[in-house]
């Protein structure tokens, strides 16, 4: 291995700690709230203002990572959103209130909304296009492991120690992270210095804060849909408003030229948006399905969606070479297709199905949306030139964080309107709403292919290597 892809390798270690970190923090705490809220002084109910002001929060920055990178440079970028968000950690397992608490989770939100960006930005400045899909790999793990580990690994930390270590566990990584980030990352800063868009910010920002309020609060209930509407009605009309400012100031804040780039808009919007709304509503049932339709408890559900972690995890020895061999435009059509039938095989278990039976289809499921997931992120910045790679950066992440938005809204949208039709609105879903939902998911999944089918057979060759194998085995073909 050449010295380049050694420090390439390193970086994208560096950045998955760190992002499996953040992504952890968000999903760990859900369980944990009524024994948070008792000690707290407050109710679970309540506390919830702690989960959302850290969505708003990270929505509202991330439109401002590209440009804080470009200026400051990655390095101290990255190292200072690692800094606020140990810090921040602490903070939060030490709040004694809810506006303590509350302070402390705006902080690491702000915090997360450079960590993921910028993060991905250092590994894209220090990949050569051939080490891209093991590095795109490494950094992916954390999106797709974490939201599975992260409900039972706070039920567990929760019951056995203290929900305050749900928080403190983040003090030696992060620590960690700050001088890896700093003895190994570059600090790359842009050629030429731009203007900060402030009225593009704030725009964009707004839109984003509205339309993620209006997701979260459809999924979990206190008002009224007219409010569930408006905000989203008017975070569409503001983020309409914010692209008509921002296209007129091209590389201001972000620059949109980026959708125009064929691989990326494909991976980022159209098939992309689709799948991710798929991957971010999986988790969420999952786990939910096992309580309610099978009876497990929190732990057993837990260890069982576990298998589902471990696929994902698995599949990425495999994906580079399976890349290599098939190049995207086949291993997104085909893989999409298992993706799936692996949702729809899911929402086929019962608690008659034998556990190794269900593991297995689990494992299967976790692998293929592990091909996928990290497929997509791969082609998503093939061909983006270095000028336009921290807009890429920026406007993937706020498309990812929309999507995964999106996806719990409408699973617990599905959820919720099954089990209104079958029992004229008595009763909470049972196991049959479940299968429902994932089955809808499934559908969504299998839309989501067909984008891909129009791919140029070569999209995305040099980073994949397939167009390499393909000539170099006709060349042996024909001598």
């Amino acid at each position: 291995m050449s010295d380049a892809a050694q420090r390439s390798r390193l970086v994208a270690l560096i950045v998955a700690s760190a992002l499996f970190m953040e992504m952890l923090d968000g999903t760990i705490i859900a369980v944990a709230l009524p024994a948070m809220a008792g000690s707290l002084g407050t109710d679970p109910v309540t506390l919830t203002i702690g989960i959302t002001s850290y969505l708003l929060t990270l929505v509202v920055v991330i439109p401002a990572s590209g440009w804080l990178a470009d200026r400051y440079g990655v390095r101290t970028v990255f190292a200072t959103a690692i800094a606020g968000f140990t810090l921040a950690s602490l903070a939060c397992g030490l709040s004694d209130n809810l506006w303590q608490f509350t302070a402390a989770r705006i902080l690491q939100g702000a915090s997360a909304a450079l960590m993921s960006p910028v993060g991905r930005l250092a590994v894209l400045r220090n990949t050569e296009k051939k080490d891209l899909v093991q590095a795109i790999a490494l950094i992916t793990w954390p999106a797709l492991v974490a939201p599975v580990v992260g409900p039972p690994l706070g039920g567990f930390i929760s019951e056995t120690l203290s929900w305050r270590w749900i928080f403190f566990v983040n003090l030696p990584i992060g620590l960690a992270g700050i001088l890896l980030v700093l003895r190994f990352v570059p600090n790359h800063k842009a050629s030429e210095l731009r203007r900060f868009d402030a009225t593009g910010f704030l725009l964009t920002a707004l839109a984003l804060a509205a339309l993620i309020a209006a997701f979260d609060l459809a999924t979990h209930g206190g008002v009224g849909p007219v409010i569930v509407a408006g905000l989203f009605a008017g975070g569409l009309a503001v983020g309409f408003l914010a692209v008509r400012h921002i296209s007129a100031r091209p590389g201001r804040l972000v620059d949109l030229a980026t959708f125009r780039v064929t691989t990326f808009a494909a991976a980022t919007l159209h098939g992309g948006i689709l799948f991710r709304i798929t991957a971010g509503a999986v988790p969420y049932l999952l786990p939910l399905y096992f309580q309610i339709g099978f009876g497990l408890d929190a732990f057993a559900a837990g260890m069982m969606v576990l298998a589902y972690a471990l696929g994902n995890v698995a599949m990425k020895v495999v994906t580079t070479p399976v890349l290599r061999r098939f190049g995207f435009r086949r291993v997104l059509v085909f893989n999409g297709l298992l993706a799936a039938l692996g949702i729809l095989a899911c929402a086929a278990l019962t608690p008659a199905t034998p556990e190794v039976l269900s593991a297995l289809v689990l494992f299967a499921a976790g692998c293929f949306r592990s091909m996928q997931f990290t497929s997509q992120n791969t082609l998503m910045f093939a061909d983006i030139p270095d000028a336009l790679k921290s807009s890429a950066t920026t406007l993937s992440t706020m498309v990812h964080q929309l999507s995964v938005g999106i996806g719990v809204a409408l699973a617990a949208l599905i959820l919720n309107s099954s089990a209104a039709f079958r029992h004229d609105g008595s009763a909470l879903p049972d196991s049959v709403d479940f299968r429902v939902a994932l089955a809808a998911m499934a559908l969504i999944a299998f839309v989501s292919m067909w984008r891909f089918l129009f791919l140029d057979p070569a999209a995305g060759a040099e980073v994949s290597g397939h167009i390499a194998v393909t000539k170099s085995r006709r060349d042996s073909h024909r001598a």
